[in-house]
């Protein structure tokens, strides 16, 4: 595991880390090559939605797999809006259920990201965590902008409570976790629920978690362009989002924004040295452990946004989804 990360965060002492445990290291050298091996494409929005999904979907999927073991892996479909929420449900092998459950709320900036592209973390994390995986396919943007993708993730997670016996899983013992946009989702499910009377949750997981409408920090000038995930793509996705700007400013959008921190689930943070989203990340576990609630935050140096789909690619993108999985499997061990 990291070491803590050693006098960078003042105050916090032991709730940063870094991995390794050093103060900055150069981009990783297979994300230089894959980096260097992407053919630039036209910009997101001189593109048709559907040849863009097409284009960023198909980058995912190329990408080296685990294939870590499942018992098995099943399609559900929950009750929500329209015809309902596509959900895959991972179940570990080797353990007799009822399993804990972990919700997982996919990335691609609300606009990209289907339930194939984040399968391989999915089972990477139920296979290493020893918990009942439920991977949500919400409504994406620009079809179905905000809230819609929230109130999904809010009823898929209302549904595992109310129904978990239907797949196995331990109602008692519920969390949720994101990358990305789906970082946020989650972190906006934490607050929907504390403030709307539950389910309770034991852990909010948010993976390089997009946190608030701004584009003001200095990791959003230092790795703008160059890096994968760019400014003007996260423009974008926030302008694909949203229904009208003022909800910019909506908490439910903007985590970080919310007055009061105090009462949330415990939170593990994961941010990558080189992303646009690592200062708002990180401040929002800094807004987090102000509030008195239990959170860890690494930062993963050599990494930049994405980096644990990365997991068959380099050792420290792997390390990340250890982290994950070992405090998911000790959360729910308490």
């Amino acid at each position: 595991m990291a070491d803590k990360k050693q006098g960078q965060f003042g105050e916090y002492g032991e709730t940063f880390r870094t991995f390794p445990a050093t103060p900055t290291v150069p981009l990783h050298p297979a994300i230089q090559a894959m980096l260097a091996a992407e053919v630039p494409g036209p910009p997101l929005d001189a593109m048709p939605i559907n040849e863009a999904r097409v284009l960023r979907e198909g980058m995912m999927l190329q990408r080296p797999r685990r294939d870590e073991p499942v018992a098995r892996v099943e399609d559900w479909m929950i009750p929500g809006s329209g015809l309902g929420i596509p959900a895959r449900v991972y179940t570990p092998s080797g353990k007799v259920g009822p399993h804990p459950i972990l919700v997982f709320f996919h990335g691609g900036g609300w606009v990209f990201g289907t339930l194939e592209t984040h399968g391989d973390i999915c089972r990477t994390l139920c296979h290493r965590s020893g918990s009942l995986v439920v991977s949500v396919d919400y409504r994406r943007a620009p079809e179905h902008r905000f809230p819609a993708a929230l109130e999904d993730c809010c009823a898929a997670v209302r549904w595992c409570a109310g129904h978990a016996a239907e797949i196995g899983g331990d109602p008692t013992r519920l969390a949720v976790a994101g990358d990305s946009a789906g970082g946020n989702l989650a972190a906006a499910v934490a607050l929907r629920g504390r403030d709307n009377g539950g389910p309770t949750l034991a852990l909010q997981v948010l993976i390089y978690p997009v946190t608030n409408c701004a584009f003001d920090t200095a990791s959003y000038h230092q790795y703008a362009s160059g890096y994968g995930l760019t400014r003007d793509m996260m423009r974008y996705f926030w302008k694909s989002y949203l229904s009208r700007p003022a909800d910019a400013n909506h908490p439910a959008a903007s985590p970080l924004q919310a007055a009061d921190l105090a009462g949330l689930p415990p939170a593990l943070v994961l941010t990558a040295q080189y992303d646009v989203l690592r200062d708002e990340g990180e401040a929002y576990a800094a807004r987090l452990a102000q509030a008195s609630v239990p959170v860890r935050c690494t930062r993963y140096l050599e990494m930049n946004h994405g980096f644990v789909q990365l997991g068959a690619l380099c050792e420290p993108a792997l390390q990340g989804l250890m982290e994950i999985a070992e405090s998911v499997r000790t959360t729910f061990a308490r």
